[in-house]
């Protein structure tokens, strides 16, 4: 289908966030891959709308059987009226829907024999001589596909299944016998500083290596050591090196298997070493071979023996389901203990395994069940299998992958007639937890916080297992944000007439389309402190479960802190790329999100950035200064000059930034100001010259290579490395487009009709003379510690005499600029363009490898790698504590914190963390308290402050000695008498409003206050204190 493609042939825009996780080569090859998916279940689906996001070619669907009701508990894209129909029929239309790219069809067969695989293959190859295929089947007895794996095996096409039965789960990948990966971690290739070379090569501690033995590496900017020198990293005869660790900042080389002496190098500064990643061969055993001699990915080290058990589950299920044409029943006894006695029949086939009895019966007697969050889980990892399948990107399963989520159950099993099918889409449900639990899920009231690629599979996820779908249930949504196209290659819920519109608003009617059962109401508020009188007591107050689907810090602490107070339940999680987290957040027994925190990002000294720059993050950042300063700070300061009458009053009372904010105006509207599109490209021209040649010019001068510090050492050693001018050329493709966008940019900001290409645009700049440099003296920041300093500017003049110079302002009128405001993904204003080539520039100069439109993109535009794949697996394992939260009581080993990277594969489920303790009181007999507790003073009325401090001397032994609400003190020992007096007497709502000088709301029923109090003479740490001044 056409479309916008780029050069590698796939839309950039749409996969844009995928990009960044698996690389333009990755995205590229999954654009030629042809899927072959046999079973269209629940499962079957979440595979299919992950693999069609993430951007393969064609999705080719074979399921001749019918639509059953225990299908709709996950298959959100079958209606009730679709059962009895077969399954592909009734989901082919909305499943092309989803990517117009990828094409879906229907493979129509009565079987799906080898001859109907070799035609689909045949027709796959005959569209690009490198095409890929991989075959997945989907709920089918895994072990009974030995045939149709080995034939696939046999002729090069990639083989995966997985299989959804109730509480347990598995997926199988062959891909075949000599598997190339070309990426085993998918992790960023980070170019490093050396700042030694001796016994080992020692890198600048601001990065660890993160490099491990074996790996390789090649070097740049070392032209004294030819012998490892580099011109780049394109270069066509690499000069490679492996390494062996030595510590988290240095390590020793090897060459051809043997050590390479680097002792003698008399090295003195200048070099970088950057990991080169090179492929793999991974061989993978036949299914066949695999069942008998299966290798586990770990996931649950609490439950270590459980994969031997759930393999043997399975195999017994599979005999039990050909043995009797159907699962064993819900919850039905004597069917769990014939599963059980099929496990024991297969005993003497392994030997070694000690199967858990009791863990077989319990998961056999779900088997029958269709749970959303198991198809969550399995359909995103099933299709990062077929996204390494077809790429060779990342680490696949070796070879099985099994789960269990056995604590989703209550301690008190449900009765089997509470299990029984009743014909309704919450079959599937029904099965596993009973109708009685069920009702519970339905009329349960939910908050989705967010609403882009994790609140979309949230609230298909409600949906599908009935969450606000019961006459006193409802699920509340909000997003102020709009979609925009990279959203729909992972956000399921929207479609390309939908960009623009506001995302919790088409979401919402979206999943009612899913389940027209659901109660769903979409707001587009923010959730901050300045909305608390839209998310009030009483909002709060009535919810079930809250379910963050954010992507900022502040905002999830803020949420955070709302759950602990109102002690509600928080489900947390986030996907960056392949990794994830899920934290659940339950109240008196885990933790809060805000209980711990990640370290703060590192910053970039200013210095660093002005002056001395030592990787390509630093000059990308430069450069998106530069874009700031150049065409957004100035024209809009020209345009508070032009509009606002008393600009330059404002101006004068900030004296570090006067003097260039005014000569930045009069060269905006005087002396710079352009008439025609020649000027923008000679103002263009002066630019490179300024910044590339005569800045770096003037460095040396004042810091010449001979230059010394205090101490003897070498100025420029270690991370300071000598830069070099760079004079214009016509015949350098990065100059031309530095000059190119930035005349185009500046031709923007005046409104001036561009009339040349980048090929006249270079031959004009060429003819330019270059701009003067004379040598001056002039302070530099060196000091790392150092803050930024006022612009530097070169003028003797007053700012009055400056100012005086300005145009009259009323002769202006009219002539305002326009303000380029930063926005990375419009591929059509020159943004990135310029701060591309702008950077490329800068890295030239300082010897930094540089860095590709795309990779700058996304350092400039702070730009998180996702993939819908992470998000289905995150938000299903979330669905699992949901289950958990809704029954009361449970304990903290329960439920799991997950953590995630799917590119090793890695996954591991643990415990919370446990709600740290802290106590006051009687030593002897001290009170325990945690940050869920509180004090609740709630008298029936307002009380004045004396009853306040009596209340707590007489109920719990304590002296209050300050209290404060807010920011505002309320009461403190050392204030005057006849003030404390005045206040003892006064209630405390009137206190509070008096000391605030803000009225409570109408509908405020609650004052929160923190007090300092002592316990026998001692200070005492107690908890807040939550005081309910009306009803």
């Amino acid at each position: 289908m056409a479309g916008p493609a780029n050069e590698n042939g796939f839309d950039e825009q749409l996969y844009n966030r995928q990009t960044y996780a698996i690389g333009a080569d990755a995205q590229a090859r999954l654009g030629r891959t042809d899927v072959l998916v046999c079973g269209v279940t629940g499962l079957g689906q979440e595979l299919v709308k992950n693999i069609m996001l993430t951007g393969v070619r064609s999705v080719a669907l074979f399921d001749p059987r019918p639509v059953e009701w225990r299908d709709l508990a996950a298959a959100f894209y079958f209606t009730d009226a679709a059962v009895g129909s077969n399954r592909v029929d009734a989901c082919l239309e909305k499943l092309q829907e989803l990517n117009k790219y990828c094409a879906v069809s229907k493979l129509d067969a009565a079987e799906l024999t080898e001859e109907k695989i070799a035609e689909w293959k045949a027709a796959s190859l005959a569209r690009h001589a490198e095409s890929q295929q991989v075959v997945v089947y989907v709920d089918h007895p895994t072990s009974q596909l030995t045939a149709v794996n080995e034939y696939c095996r046999t002729n090069g096409v990639k083989f995966i299944a997985a299989e959804s039965r109730g509480l347990a789960g598995s997926i199988f990948v062959d891909n075949g016998p000599a598997h190339t990966v070309f990426d085993t971690d998918g992790e960023e290739v980070k170019t490093l500083l050396v700042t030694h070379l001796g016994n080992a090569v020692i890198v600048h501690d601001d990065h660890r290596h993160e490099l491990s033995d074996g790996h390789t590496v090649m070097f740049t900017d070392l032209p004294e050591f030819p012998e490892m020198h580099n011109e780049s990293l394109t270069v066509a005869e690499p000069k490679y090196f492996q390494v062996k660790v030595t510590g988290p900042f240095s390590f020793t080389l090897e060459k051809d298997g043997k050590p390479y002496d680097t002792t003698g190098f008399k090295y003195v500064r200048g070099g970088y070493v950057t990991r080169v990643k090179q492929p793999e061969s991974m061989p993978f055993l036949s299914l066949a071979e695999s069942i008998a001699a299966p290798e586990f990915l770990t996931t649950d080290f609490a439950k270590l023996e459980a994969p031997a058990t759930l393999h043997q589950l399975f195999l017994a299920l599979h005999e039990y389901e050909k043995q009797h044409g159907r699962a064993p029943a819900p919850h039905n006894a004597a069917d769990a203990e014939a599963v059980l006695a099929l496990v024991k029949a297969n005993k003497a086939k392994f030997p070694d395994v000690e199967v858990d009895e009791a863990l077989v019966k319990l998961l056999a007697s779900t088997a029958w069940g269709n749970l959303n969050p198991m198809a969550g889980v399995l359909g995103g990892f099933a299709a990062h299998e077929v996204l390494k399948a077809a790429s060779g990107k990342f680490t696949p399963i070796k070879q099985w992958f099994y789960m269990d989520a056995r604590e989703c159950l209550p301690e008190a099993l449900p009765a089997a007639d509470q299990c029984q099918p009743q014909n309704n889409r919450y079959d599937g449900t029904a099965a596993v937890f009973g109708r009685e639990f069920l009702q519970r899920v339905q009329n349960g009231k939910y908050f989705v916080v967010g609403c882009g690629a994790l609140g979309c599979e949230f609230l298909k996820n409600l949906a599908m297992v009935g969450a606000g779908c019961g006459a006193d249930g409802s699920v509340v949504v909000t997003d102020m944000d709009a979609i925009e196209k990279s959203n729909l290659s992972r956000q399921l819920l929207y479609r390309p007439a939908d960009i623009g519109c506001v995302k919790s608003e088409v979401a919402a009617k979206a999943a009612q389309a899913l389940n027209p059962d659901i109660h769903v109401k979409a707001l587009t508020e923010r959730v901050c402190p300045e909305t608390d009188h839209i998310f009030d007591d009483g909002f709060w107050e009535s919810m079930d479960c809250v379910i963050n689907a954010l992507d900022n810090v502040q905002a999830r602490l803020h949420v955070d802190a709302k759950c602990v107070y109102y002690r509600k339940p928080l489900l947390e999680s986030g996907t960056l790329g392949s990794k994830g987290n899920v934290q659940v957040v339950y109240p008196f027994v885990t933790e809060s999100y805000g209980s711990t925190r990640d370290p703060p990002e590192k910053t970039v000294p200013f210095c660093t950035l002005k002056n001395f720059p030592n990787a390509i993050e630093h000059t990308i950042q430069w450069s998106r200064d530069q874009f700031e300063g150049l065409f957004t700070n100035a024209p809009r300061d020209a345009n508070c000059y032009i509009t606002e009458d008393n600009f330059l009053e404002v101006l004068a009372k900030e004296p570090s930034t006067r003097i260039p904010t005014l000569l930045s105006i009069r060269a905006a509207l005087t002396t710079d100001k352009p008439a025609t599109f020649e000027d923008c490209v000679a103002w263009a021209r002066r630019k490179f010259d300024e910044m590339f040649s005569n800045d770096i010019r003037t460095l040396l001068h004042n810091f010449p290579l001979d230059q010394t510090t205090t101490s003897g050492e070498p100025f420029w050693s270690g991370a300071k490395r000598p830069p070099q001018v760079i004079e214009f050329s016509p015949n350098d493709a990065t100059h031309c487009e530095f000059v190119y966008h930035a005349a185009m940019l500046r031709a923007f900001n005046y409104n001036i009709k561009p009339t040349a290409g980048i090929v006249e645009v270079a031959t004009f700049a060429a003819s330019l003379a270059a701009l003067p440099w004379v040598a001056k003296k002039v302070k530099i920041q060196t000091d790392e510690k150092a803050k930024a300093d006022a612009p530097e500017v070169d003028e003797t003049a007053s700012p009055e005499e400056i100012a005086a110079h300005l145009p009259p302002r009323a002769g202006l009128t009219g002539s305002a600029l326009q303000v380029a405001e930063f926005e990375k993904d419009d591929d059509t204003n020159h943004h990135i363009d310029f701060i591309t080539a702008c950077s490329n520039l800068r890295a030239r100069n300082y010897k930094i490898p540089e860095a590709d439109r795309n990779r700058t993109k996304q350092i400039a535009g702070k730009i998180i790698p996702a993939m819908v794949t992470t998000t289905a697996l995150v938000t299903g394992l979330v669905g699992f504590e949901l289950f958990k939260v809704l029954q009361k009581g449970r304990k903290i080993e329960d439920f799991k914190n997950a953590f995630l990277n799917l590119a090793i594969p890695f996954v591991t489920l643990s415990e919370p963390g446990k709600a740290p303790e802290n106590t006051y009181g009687n030593p002897d007999a001290p009170t325990k308290w945690t940050l869920w507790d509180r004090f609740d003073v709630d008298e029936g009325k307002d009380i004045t402050l004396a009853q306040f401090i009596d209340l707590f001397e007489e109920r719990h032994e304590l002296e209050i000695s300050m209290i404060s609400a807010g920011v505002c003190t309320i009461y403190a020992f050392f204030q005057k008498q006849a003030e404390k007096k005045k206040r003892l007497g006064t209630k405390l709502s009137e206190l509070v409003a008096q000391i605030s000088k803000q009225a409570l709301a109408p509908n405020q029923k609650y004052i929160n206050m923190e007090v300092c109090a002592d316990y026998d003479g001692e200070t005492a740490d107690v908890p807040s204190i939550r005081y309910k001044f009306r009803n």
